[in-house]
């Protein structure tokens, strides 16, 4: 090639292989000339060309494999692109992947299983409307949505859905006790149980379930410690038949010691009765439990399950005989109920299922002890309930995707922390048509749903359908309960929430977890409701 040398072609070549603007400039540049440009053979500009295309084909495919691996660099985009997947509808509705395997066995085991936990929540959700300083009632409706929409949408075959102590005690602080009157309450209880839930969604829909690795274990355990006993001691007073007696952990201390005299025996008396028959049944169930597995006679064999079934629905069996025996005093031999004279008891339970109705969010009626009319609109709501929206969320979502975990590693299957997310916030969002207040994973309740063999999370259906049979038929008769046996049951299911254990474990393991733990069990538990929510929002954000 006339003119040209080696290096000059080398230099031509990558040049036209490139995405240089002008070609022959650069060549010009490099000391040739137009004249010796034009002597470049067809043959030889052919070659170039092509290597100009595989150039060009193999940066696109880079690319298109880029894409393929990586996803675009857009977050939103990449997002949108995983969320409308098929894969990602079937993590978002996981029933589709155990339904079609669903046999008998399945459903025999789901069926004992939702009856007993049924059994058990239906006197535990009446104990803990106490708690959260609403009437019985709510306790009950808080019990039954959330096992028909975590069957759908939740991802462990254990948990169940519905009040527990904890999440009652922060209902107490951030709505009964911010109502105007005792009336509103529930409005603030149930505008907290939407907001919680439609914030818990957006949460998992955000991949957020993450979060929870950021909350400290001795934090945790501080938190729970000092509310178990804040809720033990708050049931005293319901005991002993005191009355006038303080929300406030100090002064509700000074005042029962100090209303001591003021003891109804008759409450005092069941209540103690009850304690000591529910923690004979627990230590009998603990005996029976190995049992079981043992190869036995077949008539020992129903001995010991009907034991068995028998002391996990403990509670059940407690609060029936109790409620019987009163029914029996008054309407046989007419006790009169109130005063000291005979037991305290629940009363009147608003009979019937609720009829489903969208959350208000407005407040106006007529003080007739004042003579003021009282109006709270959205805002004022948001305002008084305040950081109750956050702390309740981070806290429900904390206790169920805990709880979730521990039974899936002891059943060795796996959870989705996202998807547990998404589940509890549509239960909360749709049990707030239905009246309920915030709810979320118990672990008593799920413990007795996995020792009673629960296959798959249809166990919520039965549990649901148990109490919604209780509100339909059995509320007229929810009126003989005494006040002392609910407290009875929740005493004896907040006392092992006391974590005493793991004090000698830290101390053995990392002594300066301690510290973070009797901060937290101290502020928790001493400190006034404004301290001890901001250190709580400080401590799970």
């Amino acid at each position: 090639m006339k003119g040209i040398k080696q290096e000059d072609y080398d230099d031509r070549s990558r040049l036209l292989s490139s995405n240089q603007p002008s070609t022959s400039y650069q060549a010009t540049q490099r000391g040739l000339g137009s004249a010796d440009y034009s002597d470049l053979s067809s043959s030889t500009l052919a070659r170039t060309e092509n290597m100009r295309c595989n150039n060009e084909s193999t940066e696109k495919c880079m690319a298109s494999c880029k894409d393929q691996l990586c996803g675009p660099a857009n977050p939103v985009t990449r997002y949108c692109q995983n969320f409308f997947t098929v894969d990602n509808a079937k993590r978002k509705f996981p029933f589709v992947k155990w339904a079609p395997q669903y046999r008998l066995k399945h459903f025999v085991g789901d069926l004992v299983a939702g009856l007993t936990v049924g059994l058990t929540v239906i006197p535990q959700g009446m104990a803990y409307a106490q708690i959260a300083e609403l009437p019985a009632q709510y306790g009950l409706y808080s019990a039954f949505v959330g096992g028909f929409i975590y069957c759908l949408f939740g991802t462990s075959k254990d948990i169940t859905m519905g009040p527990t102590a904890i999440m009652s005690l922060l209902v107490a602080e951030f709505a009964s006790e911010k109502a105007p009157t005792h009336e509103d309450a529930p409005t603030y209880a149930i505008a907290l149980t939407l907001i919680c839930g439609l914030l818990q969604m957006a949460m998992g829909l955000l991949n957020l379930g993450f979060v929870v690795q950021f909350i400290s274990f001795p934090v945790i355990s501080g938190f729970t410690s000092s509310a178990a006993i804040l809720i033990a001691f708050s049931q005293v007073k319901k005991w002993l038949g005191l009355n006038d007696v303080p929300r406030a952990f100090i002064p509700q201390v000074k005042a029962t010691f100090s209303k001591i005299p003021e003891t109804n025996l008759w409450d005092m008396t069941m209540g103690l009765v009850c304690i000591v028959i529910l923690v004979c049944m627990k230590k009998l169930k603990e005996y029976v439990d190995p049992k079981l597995k043992m190869e036995l006679p077949k008539f020992k064999k129903i001995v010991y399950k009907f034991a068995w079934l028998l002391c996990t629905a403990r509670n059940a069996v407690v609060v029936i005989v109790c409620a019987g025996f009163a029914s029996i005093l008054v309407d046989i031999y007419g006790f009169k109920v109130g005063g000291n004279s005979f037991l305290t008891l629940t009363g009147n339970v608003r009979s019937g299922i609720p009829s489903p109705s969208p959350p208000t969010f407005y407040i106006h009626h007529f003080n007739n002890d004042t003579q003021t009319s009282i109006t709270k609109g959205p805002g004022d709501i948001f305002s008084d309930i305040g950081e109750g929206f956050v702390v309740v969320t981070l806290i429900g979502l904390l206790e169920s995707i805990a709880i979730a975990k521990t039974f899936a590693r002891r059943n060795e299957y796996k959870i989705d922390a996202n998807q547990e997310l998404i589940a509890m916030g549509i239960s909360n969002s749709i049990s707030s048509f239905f009246h309920s207040y915030p709810i979320t994973g118990s672990f008593s309740r799920t413990a007795i749903n996995s020792q009673s063999g629960a296959r798959t999370p249809a166990n919520g259906i039965w549990t649901g359908l148990t109490v919604l049979l209780a509100i339909a038929v059995l509320t007229p008769y929810f009126y003989y309960i005494p006040q002392a046996t609910l407290a009875a049951v929740i005493i004896c299911a907040v006392i092992p929430m006391v974590e005493y254990e793991v004090i000698p474990k830290l101390f053995k393991v990392k002594k300066a977890d301690l510290f973070p733990l009797f901060i937290t069990f101290i502020v928790c538990l001493l400190v006034n409701i404004e301290v001890r929510n901001a250190y709580i929002l400080s401590n799970t954000i």
